[in-house]
């Protein structure tokens, strides 16, 4: 169960004295837990960067090989202020990834050490910036898609879940959470079956998908629509990203506050978890690695796409 670790992470975060500092502080009581924080100033101010590490049995951390699994809490902002008062709809990303933060650092403590590393990475920022979109407002950020990935996607990373809230949106009428397909590398493939399985296991429920388009893995401002920046992780590396969509049924903006629902975050958390166990224990796979190299051997490469493309030489 992770409700309760949801909910001691919300009313941590909510506040507007909030800081990485005060979530580095929520998990001293766990030595396991490798907690860094660093200050960032934007241009339209600053924010919190927060890396928490929970080294596994076998994991690439203390000298072995089994894999590491990256989990991101991706958004703009947990906070509007001063525009808005009380923490946003965008920040259900952040809740979650750190809600399966302290779920893993408490099973660490409890004997229950996965074989691999898992690094969750997200930031906090309680003022940040909005911005139109349509159908719904979008929340901005203080610092740019570039600067963000350089602070959340490490190298270390052999497969990411990009945890955001998308209520902004007509494409998925449903609430709850939903998986994206695999995109890497420049390529969007197919959705990963065991990822399906694990969501079926964890909702009690058919699993539900959204579609993403190729407009989606190109970096923010190259002018193009994005669905949101749920994919952006997938320009800065190449390991698999599958996008964890928290969703609702009818368009709620990101800087809208009142419209986050604590269940729908912590099955999103309770998601990775199991997604944690499974992939750094080897079984589960993210994408299908002979169809990948024979779709580079048919069509090559497509990593343009995580680049800005012509826009990089005007």
């Amino acid at each position: 169960m992770t409700l309760k670790q949801t909910l001691t992470v919300y009313e941590t975060i909510d506040s507007a004295y909030v800081s990485g500092d005060r979530v580095k502080a929520l998990f001293a009581p766990y030595p396991e837990a490798n907690v860094t924080v660093e200050t960032v100033q934007g241009d339209k101010g600053k924010t919190d960067f927060v890396k928490i590490e929970i080294p596994g049995t076998e994991g690439k951390s203390g000298g072995g090989s089994a894999p590491t699994l990256g989990i991101l809490g991706q958004l703009g902002g947990i906070g509007a202020r001063p525009s808005r008062i009380g923490m946003v709809s965008d920040a259900d990303g952040a809740v979650a990834a750190l809600a399966a933060a302290l779920k893993l650092a408490e099973m660490a403590v409890n004997g229950d050490r996965l074989k691999g590393d898992v690094i969750i990475t997200t930031h906090i920022c309680p003022d940040a910036p909005t911005q139109p979109h349509v159908p719904v407002d979008f929340m901005d950020s203080p610092v740019d898609d570039e600067t963000m990935n350089r602070f959340q996607v490490t190298e270390e990373m052999d497969a990411l879940l990009s945890i955001d809230t998308s209520k902004g949106n007509r494409l998925i009428n449903h609430k709850g959470i939903a998986i994206s397909p695999t995109a890497k590398e420049g390529y969007i493939l197919r959705v990963s079956e065991d990822l399906l399985r694990i969501m079926e296991m964890t909702t009690a429920s058919l699993p539900v998908t959204f579609p993403i388009t190729m407009q989606d893995i190109t970096p923010y401002g190259n002018g193009l629509f994005h669905f949101n920046s749920i994919m952006q992780p997938a320009v800065a590396t190449s390991a698999p990203v599958v996008g964890v969509a928290i969703t609702a049924q009818s368009a709620v903006p990101g800087c809208g506050t009142g419209a986050s629902h604590e269940v729908d975050i912590a099955a999103a958390a309770r998601f990775a978890i199991e997604v944690a166990k499974e992939f750094t224990n080897g079984i589960c796979k993210f994408y299908d690695e002979e169809e990948f190299a024979l779709l580079e051997r048919l069509y090559g490469s497509m990593k343009i796409l995580q680049t800005k493309g012509n826009a990089e030489s005007r």
